[in-house]
């Protein structure tokens, strides 16, 4: 028996002195333990919870009281989630720059709030992206590169980008994930499916389950940078014709599933609005062109760029051409829709530019929206109901109506989870890439402007030309519908022309000779 004891207690030493030699070699950073992560994951979840379940109690609801405090439960609850996403970095991040791009869907205490996470990003340590360069690429920075910049051009929730340059002269950004992102966002994310799950216990009216299913189905494809490069030269070839748009090209030779090489771009971010006024930048130009491009991404290919935060969008006056060009960037996240839910989508979108209600309330009904209807249309124009009623086309954007839909943002929280819960996983992605868009048009003082309805207008038509051939029995038919598409596509073209005129000096010169004849 003495013997056995004599054996446990010496193997139980040695384990503990290995593992002690073990942790002693390679420091123990708390933050990489699960626990830790849960533990402060789960202390937030409880103290948000807590603080909305007790704070109203006394206080009437309605009142100019109660929607005080509430803006302050909002704002606290916020920077506690914002704090929480800094602390655990990694997954955390991403989905609170997703949650922090949901304006019009969110209260703007938290996108506020949240939206700083683009700039919180953590770095890693030259060490650390030397150890994943040696892993992946077999080699040392000096054997591939004649300089590296040690200070990242960008650090985002997965990656950072450095500049570099090959041996041969050509001047490269490379893409280098953070090295325990792979292994922790796994964990991360059934520990947030398990707080949610916990908080829609405690408040039903709570019901966002679809961002943890979001995160299960995008992130393993975010984290696969060959998936992002080939993403890349897809969106590339398809969208060739538009002289302006500019991806840039991959070194296949230089990227794993954890390294991207690509050619370097040069650009200011597209919400930067005196970088384009010191450059001779026209923003009306790059407003439409975002516009024509992501029309064409979702109408007529059905293949789309979901995450075009202002530093995935560069621009630049070319040094050689002179011209305009837009750089999409960050090609990791794209949504694929099906030819019926683009096809109805594509409907919707046409019934809400005419006001045509009973078009909306039959496209919405069909991806969905089921009895919410009227609250889809709002969500995803944002827009309110007089709005989408007259026809978004037709009704200019106020200050008003943007207050009005903010102010509604928050006291129909309830009703946008349940809508959120309703509607095709697609449509979720395409929701936060409206967000996205809609807030660049915003800085840029551009939002909900003619020219951008018209593109999309016409990319709808098209799109249903292309659909109806492919159902075309006769040659008679084909022609037809190729006839009919030229025609729509005129009338658009007339229309422009007319605007432009109309908003052109020789516009107002005659207008007002005809008022000085009548």
């Amino acid at each position: 028996m003495a013997g056995q004891l004599l054996k446990v207690s010496s193997l139980a030493t040695a384990v503990l002195a290995s593992s002690g030699f073990y942790l002693y070699n390679r420091p123990l950073n708390l933050n990489d333990l699960s626990v830790i992560r849960f533990g402060r994951a789960a202390a937030t979840t409880v103290i948000i919870s807590f603080d909305y379940l007790t704070a109203f109690k006394h206080v009437e609801h309605g009142t100019d009281e109660y929607w005080a405090l509430r803006s302050k439960v909002h704002l606290r609850s916020a920077e506690r989630l914002r704090d929480l996403c800094c602390a655990n970095r990694g997954t955390f991040i991403k989905v609170g720059q997703h949650l922090g791009a949901l304006d019009y869907l969110l209260p703007e205490e938290y996108t506020s709030t949240l939206r700083v996470l683009h700039s919180r990003a953590p770095q890693s340590s030259l060490e650390e992206i030397q150890q994943v360069i040696r892993e992946e690429l077999g080699k040392e920075l000096s054997e591939l590169f004649v300089s590296f910049e040690e200070k990242p051009r960008g650090a985002a929730s997965l990656a950072q980008v450095h500049k570099a340059v090959l041996h041969d002269g050509r001047t490269v950004a490379i893409k280098i994930q953070h090295p325990k992102v792979q292994r922790q966002s796994s964990k991360d994310i059934v520990m947030m499916e398990a707080l949610l799950r916990m908080v829609h216990w405690l408040c039903p009216d709570f019901a966002f389950m679809w961002l943890v299913e979001e995160a299960k189905k995008n992130m393993p494809l975010e984290l696969d940078f060959l998936n992002e490069g080939h993403n890349a030269e897809r969106v590339a070839n398809m969208l060739a014709h538009f002289p302006f748009l500019k991806v840039p090209m991959i070194h296949w030779d230089l990227s794993t599933k954890r390294i991207l090489t690509m050619e370097f771009a040069e650009g200011g971010q597209v919400n930067d609005r005196e970088y384009m006024k010191k450059h001779g930048i026209n923003v009306n130009e790059i407003s439409e062109n975002l516009g024509r491009m992501y029309s064409e991404m979702i109408f007529v290919h059905g293949f789309v760029h979901c995450d075009p935060h202002p530093g995935n969008v560069l621009v630049r006056k070319c040094p050689q051409s002179k011209k305009t060009e837009i750089t999409l960037l960050d090609h990791g996240l794209y949504q694929v829709l099906q030819p019926d839910f683009r096809l109805n989508y594509c409907q919707l979108w046409q019934a809400l530019i005419k006001g045509d209600m009973s078009g909306v309330e039959l496209y919405s009904l069909r991806l969905g929206a089921g009895d919410l209807f009227p609250l889809f249309a709002c969500v995803l124009t944002a827009r309110s109901w007089n709005a989408v009623n007259a026809g978004i086309g037709s009704v200019p954007v106020t200050h008003s109506e943007d207050v009005e839909i903010r102010t509604n943002a928050a006291l129909y929280l309830p009703q946008i989870s349940e809508l959120l819960n309703r509607v095709p996983r697609q449509m979720l992605l395409l929701l936060k890439t409206n967000d996205l868009l809609r807030g660049i048009e915003t800085t840029l003082q551009t939002r909900a402007s003619s020219s951008s309805f018209i593109n999309m207008s016409r990319c709808c038509i098209r799109a249903m030309a292309r659909h109806n051939r492919s159902k075309a029995q006769s040659r008679m038919s084909h022609l037809q519908i190729t006839l009919a598409e030229s025609m729509n596509l005129w009338s658009l073209t007339l229309y422009e022309l007319f605007l432009w005129v109309k908003g052109s000096t020789m516009g107002h010169w005659l207008t007002a000779l005809l008022a000085f004849l009548h």
